[in-house]
């Protein structure tokens, strides 16, 4: 069923207002996806924070005007869908490049990042990064190393002397007066 043209409208607006405050983006092919498919992608998506539209061209160009993604969305062909977060990008990333490991299918075409085209071999670069909790969680584990070596080393001197007076009580060093 054809829709109508107040409904497109709604669609390029709401798309729109979503691509204005969107961090990152990737343009992608996902031909030849069985729903269960593509409904297994959405989750993976959605797990990371992100969205994944799939989207007519003519209305996708239409909606990015006037935001960071028109310049990669203008003239598109064939079947695309987009994947888009205002968060980590990393994980996005990682996400989609895992699916479409398992999914041969789906292809990535091209992606934006702060407002900067990327490259394939750039997206895959991006997708091999540590998300952003695992770059806290390294650096948690350097900040928490200097502690946990200085707390060991205080506390060392009171062990060896402990260590020592168990070794003279259980030699009967240590004589009753």
């Amino acid at each position: 069923m054809a829709k109508k043209r107040s409904q497109k409208q709604e669609q390029i607006d709401s798309l729109h207002q979503e691509l204005l405050h969107v961090s990152s983006l990737v343009l992608s092919t996902f031909q030849g996806l069985t729903v269960k498919q593509d409904t297994e992608l959405r989750r993976s998506v959605e797990k990371v924070g992100g969205k994944y539209r799939v989207i007519k061209n003519t209305l996708a160009e239409r909606a990015a005007q006037d935001t960071p993604a028109a310049e990669l969305l203008k003239g598109l062909q064939g079947v695309n869908s987009i994947a888009y977060t205002a968060g980590d990008m990393a994980a996005l990333a990682k996400s989609l490049a895992k699916y479409a490991k398992d999914n041969p299918a789906f292809k990535f075409r091209a992606g934006l990042v702060e407002g900067r085209a990327l490259s394939l071999e750039e997206l895959q670069t991006l997708a091999e990064l540590p998300t952003r909790d695992e770059l806290f969680g390294k650096l948690l584990g350097l900040l928490q190393a200097p502690a946990q070596r200085l707390a060991r080393l205080l506390s060392e001197p009171a062990r060896q002397t402990a260590a020592v007076l168990k070794q003279g009580v259980d030699e009967k060093k240590f004589s009753e007066a």
